[in-house]
């Protein structure tokens, strides 16, 4: 028997009062996350919903999200978390690719209402019975009339239940890929995929002597992301630490709640660095110096990390970042940089234990140190599959291994270098150009904040670069500036032809740039 939400129950047992979550002032111990999660097991066990089953999810970093997941793995259910950008029609296809029973939905506010675009995606899916809106005040009972409440279920339900004896390979979660080929597909994680990642994770995060009890971690990655259920949630809820929730990544309130939290740990894609970097500016020396003194360690993931970005956020917060690899497909974590082995810059270190990477060819042959492939992994992080797709799912693990998609480089010591996604790899004139190389070169220009770099179809090329850059405050330059210095910086065939000047850059929900919308700008 094992079951991911054994890490709740284990800390509500013997530490009842410790703080498992805060939401700007309000808490919430582990014996009342324990309590309520066990409520909603006891509605789904009551409307029949039990191993085996699905049950979506929709909500954004509050409280709820975390009473809910546990509330599904209690039950013996797996859960799939849903994007909560996610439209009528596309939530449909969700609820119907994964035969969810049942689906609960944040009411949202004026400017995403998600319960009743929830509601809608729902009445599409038939086979889908159940629909549960959490209102922000649990006692009102929200924008959808008639509809089951999560106030309601707080209000009937006993707040004790047994944890259903799941299997290590049975199904915990369900995470969709973003879908840039395709519809998404829905990669299933079993309770052993999700349980050893986080406590692997917290063995990467840190160091001998120290205990997670008394950490903090600040949750701006969306918890229906991988990066922030596993590394997040789920890691500090096995060692009994604190997650401190914010719904929406802004600068300005992250460093607010930084500081009132007493935060310790923060974990982000590189967009959250550069904004915060922008925000730490204007802080008051003394309060800036507190936050520092708190802080003792970054992650960065889901996106390759300027190493211009990392040296300058580590020299204004003194504080390392500690870069790693993974995908939905894997738990996420693969790689990480090891906190008592060398730190390689720009590297996503050394698989973790467990598991193995390697970089092959197309024939899936291995590649000789220092030269490009795919990254591919296998070990108790890979996915049982995606969810009623053998044919995707044998086409992702081929021989028994992982593909990532990925392109990178080992070196000689087994440290992973990411060199770009296969599918945004540009070519141009029969060369290979990665477009992480290129922003990399671009951010080290004096006037340059962000930049991205997608290849557009040329006629006479095939691809032409393409780069839009986002400058610093107070700095000014040109397209054509920004050209002239790029020619002298690379070689011939790599320098962008073409230079857009952004105020920002599209960017999804968990803080990624879509280069598939900058594609569609230069179309259009």
């Amino acid at each position: 028997m094992l079951n991911l939400g054994k890490f709740v129950r284990e800390h509500a047992t013997y530490n009842p009062e410790r703080t498992a979550m805060r939401m700007a002032e309000k808490s919430y111990s582990y014996g009342q996350l324990e309590a309520l999660s066990n409520q909603l097991a006891n509605y789904l066990a009551a409307q029949g919903i039990g191993r085996g089953d699905k049950v979506a999810l929709s909500c954004p970093n509050l409280p709820y999200f975390p009473i809910v997941y546990y509330g599904v793995l209690k039950a013996g259910a797996a859960v799939a978390p849903l994007n909560v950008l996610l439209k009528p029609r596309e939530i449909a296809y969700h609820l119907n690719d994964c035969d969810a029973k049942a689906y609960f939905v944040f009411e949202g506010t004026a400017e995403l209402p998600m319960a009743q675009a929830g509601k809608a995606g729902f009445d599409e899916a038939l086979a889908c019975e159940h629909f549960v809106v959490m209102t922000a005040d649990p006692a009102q009972l929200g924008p959808i009339e008639g509809a089951m409440t999560l106030g309601k279920i707080f209000a009937t339900q006993p707040s004790s239940c047994d944890l259903v004896a799941t299997e290590p390979s049975d199904t915990a979660v369900i995470l969709y890929t973003s879908g840039t080929t395709g519809q998404p597909k829905g990669a299933e994680l079993t309770h052993f995929n999700m349980v050893m990642n986080a406590i692997g994770s917290s063995q990467l995060i840190y160091s001998p002597g120290t205990h997670m009890k008394d950490h903090v971690f600040m949750t701006v990655l969306p918890l229906f992301h991988s990066f922030g259920q596993t590394v997040g949630m789920n890691n500090m809820f096995y060692g009994g630490g604190q997650i401190t929730m914010l719904p929406r990544f802004d600068a300005k309130q992250v460093i607010d709640l930084m500081q009132a939290h007493k935060v310790t740990i923060f974990a982000g894609v590189p967009t959250m660095y550069w904004a915060l970097l922008g925000e730490a500016k204007d802080l008051p020396t003394e309060a800036f110096k507190a936050l520092k003194s708190k802080l003792q360690f970054c992650l960065s993931g889901g996106a390759a990390m300027p190493v211009e970005l990392l040296r300058n956020f580590e020299a204004a917060f003194d504080v390392p970042i500690m870069e790693g690899y993974g995908l939905s497909e894997t738990s996420p974590v693969a790689s990480f940089n090891h906190r008592d082995r060398e730190r390689k810059v720009g590297s996503i270190g050394q698989s973790i234990w467990g598991v193995e990477m390697k970089v092959v060819d197309q024939d899936d042959q291995g590649m000789p140190v220092g030269e490009p492939g795919e990254i591919v992994i296998r070990g108790h992080n890979v996915m049982k599959g995606y969810y009623k797709r053998p044919e995707a799912t044998a086409e992702a693990i081929r021989g028994g291994w992982f593909h990532s998609g990925d392109v990178g480089v080992m070196d000689e010591e087994g440290y992973f270098f990411i060199v770009d996604r296969l599918k945004d790899m540009i070519i141009r004139g029969g060369f290979n150009v990665y477009p992480r190389e290129i922003e990399e070169v671009l951010m080290t220009h004096p006037a340059i904040s962000l930049a991205a770099v997608v290849g557009v179809p040329n006629e006479e090329h095939g691809e032409e670069i393409h780069a839009f850059v986002v400058l610093k405050e107070n700095e000014s330059t040109t397209s054509q500036e920004i050209i002239s210095w790029s020619k002298e910086q690379m070689a011939a065939y790599k320098y962008p032809r073409v230079v857009h000047l952004s105020q920002s850059l599209p960017m999804n929900a968990t803080g990624k740039i879509l280069r598939r919308e900058l594609r569609e700008q230069v179309k259009a």
